[in-house]
């Protein structure tokens, strides 16, 4: 049976705890502009002592600030900063200036191991099976008690299979929201509407005549509708991942980048608009599993800790799964500082086909 490991707070009887001073907040000078010495959160629990007493930040993201607001401690971006925020200053993280940072509130355990040893790391040559059963129980778990959020690169669009699976975990209450770019909407509409993807078929993967127009003519007929739902419904689309999302009511936020082609109506154009709804999707996010999408993934990253505080107080865990091909965007994602990001590498299409499998869908 699948358990949430439980969280040790620290121990606030310590003697380092106890005669710590309070933590020290300067006032921001301008509006998006943090003080001098400001402290920069991480993914990790973070306790800032106030009038003698040890707050917890509740909702950390790695790269802000803490500001002291109504007695609490509100993690903010800098371009969010209102001159005159109070802004927690400091750079030590052992409670010398009143900071504490607790890396291991979960008490991940580590088996011991010659100094020397093979295949510590993750790559190619690891075998996942374990982080598949693993991963079959937590999200179980999470259809009834958590929220699961998928990132998403667009080659599952590119797959009949994978297009199949992903709607099937929709379906079935396991994707929570969908966090992705324009072009993952764009080939999966495309699939539903012309059964190709950047023209080709996406169970023969033969390129179709004249089928580069297809991902432009689908993204034109999306705009003449008005809005995907539109386009769904006078279309009759009746499958795909943006179907099952718009038929099941799961939001999706679609990132737009420098290169998108149209875009559809709803791609944010404004990168510090989707920053802020991708934000608001990994708020209460419990798991989140990024796939085949480099530079979402990193962001996605910076924006989730390693733990979530819940409606009843309690501190829970947040599981973060990076899954992709190369061994290069697994591996970044913990050299950006997401270290709690647990890597598998494989193709992403065969993996959602076999979530889908192992969860019996």
């Amino acid at each position: 049976m699948f358990a949430l490991k439980p969280y040790f707070a620290p121990d606030f009887s310590e003697d380092r705890l106890v005669s710590a001073p309070d933590a020290k907040f300067l006032p921001a000078p301008f509006d998006g502009v943090a003080p001098e010495q400001y402290h920069a959160m991480s993914i990790f629990p973070e306790y800032f002592k106030v009038d003698g007493q040890w707050l917890l930040a509740e909702e950390s993201r790695m790269d802000c600030v803490a500001v002291l607001e109504n007695g609490k401690i509100i993690v903010r971006e800098f371009r969010l900063l209102k001159q005159g925020d109070l802004v927690a200053v400091g750079r030590t993280e052992q409670a010398e200036e009143g900071i504490y940072v607790h890396p291991n509130g979960f008490r991940e355990q580590k088996a011991e191991q010659d100094v020397f040893a093979f295949r510590q790391g993750r790559s190619r040559e690891t075998a996942f099976s374990k982080d598949y059963d693993e991963l079959y129980e937590i999200l179980r778990h999470e259809k009834e008690h958590g929220k699961i959020v998928w990132v998403m690169g667009p080659a599952f669009a590119f797959d009949k299979d994978a297009r199949v699976a992903m709607s099937k975990l929709i379906e079935n209450g396991y994707v929570h929201a969908i966090l992705a770019g324009n072009a993952l909407a764009t080939h999966d509409l495309e699939g539903a509407y012309l059964r190709t993807a950047l023209g080709q078929d996406i169970y023969t993967q033969q390129s179709q005549p004249m089928g580069h127009y297809n991902h432009l003519d689908t993204i034109n007929r999306v705009r003449y509708h008005g809005s995907i739902k539109a386009f769904i419904e006078n279309e009759g689309i009746d499958n795909g991942i943006i179907y099952n999302c718009e038929k099941h009511g799961v939001p999706y936020v679609l990132a737009g980048s420098i290169r998108d082609d149209g875009p559809l109506p709803p791609v944010y154009g404004n990168v510090y608009e989707a920053q802020d709804a991708m934000r608001n999707e990994i708020r209460n996010a419990t798991t989140v599993i990024c796939m085949a999408t480099t530079l979402h993934t990193i962001a996605t990253g910076n924006m989730t800790p390693s733990y979530r505080v819940m409606a009843d107080g309690t501190v829970r865990q947040v599981y973060f799964y990076c899954v992709d091909i190369a061994e290069f965007a697994v591996n970044k994602l913990a050299d950006r500082g997401s270290l709690s990001a647990k890597g598998i590498v494989t193709n992403v299409q065969d993996f959602v086909v076999n979530l889908q499998k192992g969860l019996g869908l």
